[in-house]
């Protein structure tokens, strides 16, 4: 089969793979029928996470259909349309039983696919523990519907929880990506009083506007002054943090009322400074780490209703046998870009 593999830091190429099989009585094999490509499969080629491992096929945003089934599964059988969870946990250590899968003990537990183990920008994914990690997916919802459950929408629900926003508050939301904008749409569930988002690029700011008029848009330059003028106590009730750029950590911070909450989502390249000093006084809250998404059946029902719909991220279409260009495309942010569908072999 094809796979999209990572070969060394900067090196990623499309390879010919054997069709994986069931390991464990947990596995499933899954024939991806719909994969995409996330900022995070760039940070495995620019060497920002050391843990992937040279040799993975890449990709962890993915939808398919059930091929075959261990024995140890119950929930999901050959022929059911599913999405794949972001990330692989037991469902019975001490942090899965608490809803924090991303630290599941299991030695492929959390963001393993596509990053230490086989991904799914490829034909076919080994799903290991498959009643966790696949969600049936309703037969009024598409592939395309579906597509980010797994990952990006599982982060934004998650961001919009952490984030505690309710009908009082002011929120600004740093990032309108891929990430910013289904954090945006699961912020929205939660009916804050004002949503401010800040974004670098135009295309992106004007994609906001576009689809979510009600929502007041702005650039970084100007930020920090509209959001403490908008909330009326020195700054934004509530920060989400979905950009990972070269000052938004701190940006954030800033733009925060005393005793706000900050919510860091986003993925860096390189550590960020906590100064302490100039923060002392602000007694911020901040919530921070990587996504505990176990609650796909939740959003897939949210779609099925009509509540969620990020059909419009998806900008551009490619066969995997064409991945490469599409890689292209998404990293120089070509096209006016914002999310790359590949259709599977």
């Amino acid at each position: 089969m094809l796979a999209y593999t990572y070969l060394a830091p900067g090196t990623f190429a499309l390879r010919e793979k054997p069709i994986p099989q069931l390991t464990h009585p947990r596995d499933a094999i899954v024939r991806v029928t719909l994969s995409s490509i996330c900022t995070s499969d760039l940070h495995i080629k620019h060497g920002a996470v050391p843990r992937a491992v040279p040799g993975i096929t890449l990709g962890h945003e993915m939808v398919g259909i059930v091929q075959e089934t261990g024995r140890g599964v119950t929930h999901v059988r050959p022929g059911d349309r599913v999405a794949v969870n972001v990330e692989t946990f037991c469902g019975e250590c001490f942090f899965c039983r608490r809803g924090y899968v991303n630290n599941c003990t299991d030695p492929n537990g959390g963001w393993a696919l596509g990053c230490r183990i086989d991904g799914g920008q490829a034909e076919y994914v080994r799903v290991p523990y498959a009643d966790q990690g696949l969600s049936k997916i309703p037969d009024q919802v598409s592939d395309r519907q579906a597509l980010f459950v797994g990952d990006l929408l599982s982060t934004g629900l998650w961001a919009a929880d952490l984030s505690q926003a309710g009908p009082e508050d002011t929120v600004l939301l740093l990032g309108a990506g891929p990430t910013g904008i289904c954090t945006l749409q699961c912020l929205l569930l939660r009916q804050p009083k004002q949503v401010i988002v800040c974004e670098t690029n135009p295309q992106r700011r004007a994609f906001v506007k576009a689809h979510f008029p009600h929502v007041i848009v702005t650039e970084p330059e100007s930020v920090l002054s509209l959001a403490q003028s908008v909330s009326g106590h020195g700054g934004a009730d509530v920060v989400i943090e979905a950009a990972g750029g070269e000052d938004t950590f701190s940006l954030a911070w800033q733009c925060a009322r005393p005793n706000a909450t900050v919510v860091l989502v986003a993925m860096y390249d390189k550590a960020q400074l906590l100064p302490l000093p100039e923060m002392y006084g602000k007694n911020l809250i901040f919530k921070t780490g990587g996504v505990d998404a176990c609650r796909c059946l939740e959003l897939l029902s949210l779609i099925q209703e009509g509540k969620l719909d990020t059909t419009p991220l998806i900008t551009h279409t490619f066969p995997l046998s064409r991945i490469q260009e599409a890689y292209d495309l998404f990293e120089q942010q070509r096209d006016g870009v914002i999310k790359v569908a590949i259709e599977g072999g």
